[in-house]
């Protein structure tokens, strides 16, 4: 009788311990993805220190689970870790984003091959409707409309890949850049080239030619890696660095 008590006083114990760690996992994964939003959003921007204090006041947690949720996002390269200073939200280098650029195109010209060869009729009209919409956006000068159906076009290619592989790799990739990609402004003139690529990314889908696709995705994102530079989201190698170190001195000499 004894025995069966402390086995079941065991279990209990055991199953305590299983709770709390499961609770301490999902309060590491819920930062981790809602610090992950807010530094992609822009709503934590490229350079900014990471409020810990605050962060932890909104999703009501401990500094532990935070600063673990901050070494994936260091991992991930949205976060720069300083010692003993805190972190800072990464800024990204030229480098940076030609490279991310770089896989970006190659995803998406695979992606146009496959979804030439796996696309049905019905995902094309789905994406020629999206089209339209966007479309009529450019016509009224709506640049926040146009980029959302530009995106949704984008990420319609990717599923209709078929490839599950393929679309975590570009959600991983397209992420890390998705707000430098929507957000960015347009010339007239590049606006308007921008329409005639995604007229042609239409046209080659509707006559299912991959390769015409992946030539033309390739164009298309190199144009838009060209428009993100000069827009001033990424600063020139080692830049990222010597600004960090000025704020941090800066914020040393500041009077308390």
């Amino acid at each position: 009788m004894q025995n069966v008590m402390m086995a079941s006083r065991y279990d209990s114990i055991i199953g305590q311990i299983v709770d709390f760690e499961c609770k301490i996992i999902m309060l590491h994964e819920e930062a981790v993805t809602h610090v992950r939003m807010m530094l992609l959003d822009g709503e934590i921007p490229p350079g900014a220190r990471i409020p810990e204090r605050e962060l932890c006041e909104k999703l009501k947690i401990s500094r532990t689970p935070l600063r673990e949720a901050l070494k994936v996002l260091a991992a991930e390269g949205l976060v720069l870790l300083l010692p003993n200073r805190g972190s800072r939200a990464a800024m990204f280098t030229d480098r940076d984003m030609r490279d991310l650029f770089e896989v970006c195109q190659g995803l998406e010209a695979l992606a146009g091959e496959l979804a030439c060869e796996r696309i049905s009729d019905a995902e094309i009209e789905g994406i020629a409707a999206a089209h339209v919409a966007m479309a009529q956006h450019y016509r009224n000068c709506d640049l926040i409309q146009y980029y959302r159906c530009n995106r949704a076009i984008h990420e319609a290619i990717i599923i209709a890949a078929g490839n599950p592989v393929l679309s975590g790799l570009y959600e991983s990739v397209t992420a890390r850049i998705r707000r430098a990609r929507y957000v960015t402004p347009m010339t007239p003139s590049r606006w308007a080239m921008a329409m005639q690529e995604h007229e042609a990314i239409l046209n080659a889908l509707r006559r299912r030619d991959g390769v015409a696709l992946s030539h033309i995705l390739r164009t298309h994102l190199r144009h838009k890696r060209d428009e993100v530079m000069q827009a001033g989201f990424a600063v020139v190698e080692n830049q990222s660095v010597t600004a960090t170190l000025s704020d941090e001195k800066l914020e040393a000499d500041a009077p308390s």
